[in-house]
């Protein structure tokens, strides 16, 4: 089994950066991604609509790369975390946690006994279909996953020291949006209000040997998370960078053509 080189940059108190997928289900989008650099690609199940077996076949076209698979789940639900393991996924996003107990059932549901209650197959995508111990299986397993818990509420931000606390959460990740809508100031995000819970967020990191986690839309927007502490960077998602990049093209050209009039 792959060990999980952004887990063990993070621990070592690098900075990890990769790319969140959102639209394109194609089997060379995570070529793509590696190409351009990425060292992890989180393919999105909250706002996409896509089915496990969508997340089973972009899963699988990483297997010819280093980028380290990971997926978010739509919700806390032992069977959208779980079966995204069985998948070969080597990571977990959960939206939306706000306590301890979701913390600590997202651990149990992503470990093998003794340390959680993960189903066990072999055999099977996780394992490359590969034969071989599985209690060592189990415990490369336990010891590769990286488990991001997203602080995304009022009430999360409240428990995040607590949240950060628990043992087997690796990564807590930002969700901008919905935490700034939660606290009153949708999109605000040069917001006091908004940029104290980004410090505290970060505080509470820190303390427990955790590491924080930011979805960036630019360069300049990069640097600024990295002076206020964030060491795991998504930058932006491919519908977003795809429309962006042929907004600018397009653009470009368009004004070729008219200076060819002129």
């Amino acid at each position: 089994m792959k060990t999980n080189q952004v887990k063990r940059k993070l621990r070592d108190g690098g900075i990890a950066l990769g790319t969140f997928v959102f639209e394109f289900n194609t089997p060379g989008i995570s070529r793509l991604a590696a190409e351009a650099g990425a060292e992890f690609v989180i393919f999105d199940m909250e706002h996409t609509g896509w089915s496990i077996e969508t997340i089973r076949a972009l899963i699988a076209s990483t297997g010819s790369v280093d980028t380290v698979p990971i997926v978010r789940v739509p919700a806390t639900q032992y069977h959208f975390l779980a079966r995204a393991l069985d998948m070969g996924s080597r990571g977990i996003m959960v939206p939306m946690v706000e306590s301890v107990e979701q913390a600590r059932t997202i651990v149990a549901s992503c470990k093998y006994p003794p340390h959680g209650r993960r189903g066990a197959a072999f055999t099977i995508a996780h394992d490359d279909y590969t034969g071989g111990d599985v209690v060592d299986k189990m415990w490369t397993a336990d010891s590769e996953v990286l488990l991001i818990a997203q602080i995304e509420t009022a009430t999360g931000l409240q428990n995040v020291d607590q949240i950060a606390a628990v043992e087997g959460i690796d990564l807590l990740w930002i969700g901008q949006f919905d935490l700034s809508t939660s606290l009153g100031i949708p999109g605000e995000f040069t917001h006091p209000k908004f940029l104290d819970a980004l410090r505290r967020i970060v505080e509470a990191a820190d303390r427990h040997g955790k590491a924080a986690g930011f979805m960036v839309l630019n360069v300049e927007e990069a640097g600024t998370r990295i002076e206020q502490g964030f060491r795991c960077l998504a930058y932006n998602g491919d519908l977003w960078i795809y429309q962006e990049a042929l907004r600018l093209g397009l653009h470009a050209i368009g004004r070729k053509v008219k200076e060819s009039k002129d």
